[in-house]
């Protein structure tokens, strides 16, 4: 089948996860042949990383009308040019620009990956402008449905990691002098409260009451959360077992030294973290919310708790950390899950995409 010619868009400016999605996916579509092109904001760090790789990137304003009326002109002519296939969007925002200009231009598909597990307002960006909808897990894939978008209008594209092989040295340890016998639960992401590191702190507590060997190191940045995390742990009397290490390039140098990975997340669209963690064989612990569930098997990868139940945190954690044949079990169980079986490699995200893309290419007869 001939290639695609895609063309991306995002309204964001940073590069959290969503911005990595669409890194990834355009990295590995093109490495299948297809033709990738994107459309970010001029301060967008997600068209810098793209530009990096040597892919174009059309950058226009996306705020205000008057932006909206220009950057409409503007990429509408781009995209009838370009006799682009697919146009997939990604935030509200650039959906209402890029879907409306990909209609002005005639490109035959339109869709809009939902990123987020939040409440969903109008369907204006999702069923009016877009064709079909893009989700990266069933969680989400319910809600856009429950919304009112048809079930065979929405497709599932779990998101893909790059997993380093080989794992680099482990620094961790060394790094905050820790001997071979303490035990390490470690979490990620970006300090902000519905993360729930607040939460995960208030758990850990009577843990490292009862074992004094017991250290938890949070990586991630955030203002303020990071101010507010460590004001809880003084107030808690942690400051000799809890870590926090900012924002870190090198978080797969630390994984092999967590013996726990814990996040107590209030939302999660997917929870690519727990994935990355059960691939370095690392046992997982975290709280049965969104799509956090489809990223392990539960009672063979990791442990899932209620939200906000801080003693069930409390003893998912330590039962992992007191018992070494557990932890291990569950460690090769998660790595076969999230790895070996190529759940979310890049190769099955790029697969998944292009399968719904000309799935619904051809029931729009194009």
């Amino acid at each position: 089948m001939k290639p695609l010619r895609i063309l991306h868009s995002e309204a964001a400016t940073g590069f959290g996860g969503q911005e990595r999605y669409i890194f990834r996916m355009m990295c590995v579509m093109r490495e299948s042949g297809h033709h990738m092109e994107a459309a970010c904001q001029p301060d967008s760090r997600l068209a810098k990383h793209l530009q990096a790789e040597g892919f174009t990137v059309h950058t226009l304003y996306m705020r205000g009308p008057v932006n909206y009326v220009k950057g409409l002109a503007r990429m509408s002519r781009i995209l009838a040019r370009g006799r682009f296939d697919v146009v997939n969007s990604h935030s509200r925002r650039d959906t209402l620009l890029l879907g409306m200009a990909a209609r002005l231009a005639g490109v035959p598909l339109i869709v809009r990956t939902r990123h987020l597990a939040k409440k969903i307002g109008s369907l204006l960006s999702y069923s009016w402008v877009p064709n079909r909808v893009i989700t990266p897990s069933n969680f989400v894939r319910d809600m856009v449905i429950a919304k009112g978008v048809a079930p065979s209008h929405v497709g599932i594209v779990p998101p893909a990691f790059d997993f380093p092989d080989p794992m680099p040295a482990p620094v961790l340890r060394t790094e905050l002098g820790l001997s071979e016998g303490a035990l390490i639960v470690g979490s990620v992401g970006v300090l902000r409260t519905e993360k729930g590191f607040a939460e995960l702190i208030e758990a850990m507590a009577p843990i490292i009451r009862r074992h004094p060997q017991v250290h938890l190191v949070i990586v991630g940045g955030g203002h303020p959360g990071e101010e507010n995390l460590r004001t809880l742990v003084v107030e808690k009397h942690l400051s000799d077992n809890v870590h926090l290490l900012g924002a870190r390039s090198d978080v797969p140098a630390l994984l092999p030294d967590f013996d726990v990975f814990a996040l107590a997340t209030h939302t999660e669209s997917a929870g690519m973290v727990f994935v990355e963690a059960g691939a370095a064989g690392i046992p997982v612990v975290g709280t049965r919310v969104g799509g956090v569930p489809e990223m392990l098997h539960e009672g063979e990868t990791g442990l899932l708790v209620p939200l906000f139940d801080i003693p069930a945190l409390t003893e998912a954690i330590e039962s992992l950390l007191m018992d070494p044949d557990l932890r291990h079990r569950m460690g090769r169980a998660g790595r076969k899950f999230c790895l070996e079986d190529g759940r979310f490699t890049r190769q099955a995200m790029a697969r998944n995409t292009e399968a719904c893309y000309r799935r619904w290419l051809k029931e729009l007869g194009r």
